[in-house]
């Protein structure tokens, strides 16, 4: 890592001046709440055991407070940024507090959930503050495009960590705990205070960690298909899943014969079923 200068990265005070400079006001609309504390950052870039060959993407950069600490650290950083301000303001950031390290930046100007490719080498890391609104399709997105990211750290709302990171039985085990599932080993990676944003958000916030499978879901069944038995069994998650399924399959006999097929209870409910068993029941059906 290198020994970079630690008033490279941006305080409360260099957050709002940036910020006034560029006439931004942070938008609901768009879930902006810019870090603007350096310890923050900094764990959150130990946190996500970022080594100085890894090739890290980060979406919804900001003002850069997390972008700083992470050229620091990696080899080179993309930054997806959807905001035309933001975006246009973001590289001049990076050339005057880290102008050793601008060569090793790259910024995409773009929605995230539209992104098909990245400049430079594959990416093997993403790291982000996500944006509340957007945060799960967004980073399912990232990581079916991007197989080459062997490792994720997301901060988010606390809410959306415990879903993500949910296992079966848990009453907030559902469609994000399952499909984030099917890519990675999931697990929460700590907690974070309001404090250290601005605007402070009324929840709090959380991280976690996606370590992508060694070997993917073993399944004949196309992700497409899992993921549509995923998406019927949550649909109507206090139902059995004989009668949740009932429309996937064509009738309730039918999603009981492929249930029974897969060796899971007609009886039982999404909520206790692991991304493994939705493959199985997929497959039944084909």
């Amino acid at each position: 890592m290198s020994t970079t200068d630690p008033d490279a990265l941006l305080g409360p005070a260099d957050i709002r001046e940036l910020a006034a400079a560029l006439g931004v006001r942070p938008t609901k609309q768009r879930g902006q709440n810019f870090v603007i504390d350096a310890n923050t950052v900094r764990r959150i870039v130990r946190t996500a055991a970022v080594a100085p060959d890894d090739v890290v993407v980060e979406v919804g950069p900001g003002l850069g407070s997390l972008t700083l600490a992470l050229l620091e650290a990696a080899d080179r950083v993309v930054a997806v940024e959807i905001d035309d301000v933001l975006a246009a303001a973001l590289p001049a950031t990076v050339e005057a507090r880290l102008p050793e390290r601008a060569a090793r930046f790259s910024l995409v100007h773009s929605d995230a959930m539209h992104v098909q490719e990245l400049p430079g080498p594959a990416p093997t890391a993403l790291v982000a503050n996500l944006p509340y609104n957007v945060a799960v399709p967004v980073l399912l997105h990232m990581l079916d495009r991007f197989p080459t990211i062997e490792r994720t750290l997301v901060m988010v709302q606390a809410e959306v960590a415990d879903r993500l990171a949910a296992v079966p039985g848990n009453k907030v085990y559902g469609v994000p705990s399952v499909k984030a599932n099917w890519y990675a080993e999931v697990k929460r990676a700590g907690s974070i205070g309001r404090n250290v944003f601005w605007p402070a958000p009324n929840v709090d916030s959380g991280l976690v960690s996606l370590v992508r499978r060694t070997s993917p879901v073993e399944t004949t069944a196309t992700k497409a298909e899992v993921f549509a038995v995923v998406d019927a069994a949550f649909a109507q998650r206090r139902k059995t899943l004989r009668a949740a399924l009932a429309g996937w399959a064509g009738s309730p006999a039918a999603a009981e014969a492929a249930l029974v097929e897969a060796g899971v209870s007609p009886q039982a409910r999404g909520e206790s079923l692991t991304v493994e068993q939705f493959a199985r029941i997929a497959e039944a059906r084909q």
